[in-house]
């Protein structure tokens, strides 16, 4: 019966999430953040800055998040997103998305009079009571609750908790379907849970139009909400959103998986996976795998998490086998697609930049030797499709080449020529410059901050995405600035120019898959 849910075998059930316990080091004079989250950050500067070029650096980027800030304040305030170039503002949640993605970036830059002014805003005009029907489950979890988190473990401030709470009570009855998968999108207001509506945006036809909660709902947003619930649920006592983390992580577990590897789309009714389907690490696939390895590592690494990280390696095992090539003449490492499950193509996302990080965290905490050396091959990639364009900056997908006779390694379909200031390839090496100590990643990374602002940067404020990167001539730039610019991108730089391996440890804090920061627990039994 296609309506019915077979449950899931038993496993052992996770604890309940302990107790918060005394505050990891935020320390970083560089970046002005109190050492400790029990105190206010401090009014005023970036603090202790050396002479040295990645602190000039830091500044650099710095003066980039006020450029950009000073767009939203002036056209966008309190608005979802900004234009800069129509100096206007749009609504998508109705939640005031980018200042509430923004907040622990302005915290962690120091920039305490724009927090000050944000957080009177959240204080007195935020109101998730949005009577609007397809609001997504995924992104607001990860943006709007993720970045309230955060704000509160930076702040120690209770408002951004009180704020998390209530919207996580309004995003409750996403997780009532039979199976426990959450529907992709929810009305905030009326509680009503239905799944998605997609549209195309590149080359690859990936949409899913349906509004039925019967249909398929795609897997990267029915699988990468736990860490924010767990954590809302650590620090509220309120058991409901751990469970239903849970329950999404043991329905997933226990799915018939193909060496790892499960298809784009999941049935939220019946928890079964659209077999057949396209096998991704890009779009609508990515953050399932990056929130294995961060759900085990959460957890402390406790035992009840165990199932976590086995499947984090039987999904990487499953992703050398099956989706790493290498491409003519140059030999570059990436990670294509399986069509229909088995057809494969050469087609590589920008998303999928976020595997190298993902794996080097991974072998900070256990994880096998060859997982490196993987990421230090995928990482040399991903930056490749900077440096081959003719602005610097890569396109949203990237096609290789492996005929033994190929001239070019790469090439770019006419639609996937632009580039939305996507945080992947930037947020993996900030990963790698602080497990491997190389300096050449902190140097690439600078090279991309520069395409930035050559190409992206318009006055008087502001940044905003273009169309194609491979016209330096006429980039085409595009009116939206997108809020994981603020939240994501200029946060990664920020660290991966910071020669401070205390700010933020990796080894006592993760980061959600929109940079939001959350603490590492304690090891359980």
């Amino acid at each position: 019966d296609p309506t019915s849910a077979s449950p899931p075998p038993e496993l052992p059930k996770p604890p309940r999430p302990p107790a918060l316990p005394d505050a990891p080091g935020v320390a970083g004079p560089a970046a002005g953040v109190a050492a400790s989250r029990r105190s206010p950050l401090p009014a005023g500067s970036l603090g202790r800055l050396s002479e040295t070029s990645p602190s000039r650096r830091q500044l650099a980027v710095l003066e980039a998040m006020r450029h950009s800030w000073k767009a939203y304040e002036l056209y966008a305030w309190g608005k979802d997103e900004v234009h800069p170039l129509s100096k206007s503002s749009a609504v998508w949640m109705g939640a005031g998305l980018t200042l509430i993605d923004s907040l622990d970036t302005l915290m962690i830059m120091g920039m305490s009079q724009q927090v000050a002014k944000a957080r009177e805003w959240v204080a007195t005009q935020l109101n998730f009571d949005v009577d609007k029907p397809h609001t997504n489950v995924f992104e607001t979890t990860i943006r709007l609750l993720g970045g309230l988190l955060s704000a509160h473990h930076l702040s120690n401030d209770s408002i951004y908790l009180d704020r998390a709470l209530q919207l996580g009570e309004r995003l409750l009855p996403a997780f009532s379907s039979p199976s426990g998968l959450p529907y992709s999108d929810i009305n905030l207001h009326t509680g009503q849970a239905s799944n998605p509506v997609w549209t195309v945006e590149s080359s690859t036809d990936a949409r899913c139009l349906t509004t039925k909660p019967a249909h398929p709902t795609c897997r990267t947003q029915v699988s990468s909400v736990q860490l924010e619930l767990r954590e809302l649920s650590r620090l509220t006592g309120r058991p409901e959103f751990a469970d239903a983390a849970d329950r999404i992580s043991r329905v997933l577990h226990s799915a018939d998986k193909k060496d790892g590897l499960v298809p784009i789309y999941v049935n939220s009714v019946t928890g079964r996976l659209h077999n057949g389907g396209t096998v991704s690490l890009g779009a609508r696939g990515d953050s399932y795998y990056e929130y294995l390895i961060k759900q085990f590592v959460q957890a402390g690494k406790s035992r009840s998490f165990e199932y976590l990280r086995d499947d984090w390696l039987a999904a990487m095992d499953g992703v050398a086998k099956h989706l790493v090539r290498e491409s003519q003449p140059h030999r570059f490492k990436f990670v294509g697609e399986l069509l229909g499950g088995t057809t494969f193509s050469p087609k590589m996302d920008h998303l999928v930049c976020f595997l190298p990080g993902a794996l080097a965290y991974g072998f900070l905490h256990g994880m096998p030797r060859e997982h490196l050396r993987l990421a230090e091959q995928l990482m040399r990639t991903c930056y490749i499709t900077y440096t081959t364009t003719a602005t610097g900056l890569a396109p949203e997908i990237t096609h290789f080449n492996t005929d033994a006779a190929s001239v070019a390694d790469t090439y770019v379909k006419p639609l996937d020529r632009h580039n939305i200031q996507r945080p992947e390839t930037v947020e993996s090496l900030f990963y790698m410059w602080r497990v491997t100590g190389d300096r050449k990643y902190q140097d690439w990374g600078w090279a991309i901050f520069q395409a930035f602002e050559k190409y992206t940067k318009v006055q008087p404020a502001g940044y905003v995405s273009i169309s194609d990167v491979t016209n330096a001539r006429n980039p085409g730039k595009r009116t939206k600035c997108e809020s994981f610019w603020f939240a994501e991108t200029l946060k990664y730089f920020f660290l991966l120019f910071s020669e401070d391996n205390d700010l933020l440890p990796l080894d006592k804090w993760l980061f959600n898959t929109e940079a939001h920061p959350l603490p590492i627990w304690p090891r359980q039994p």
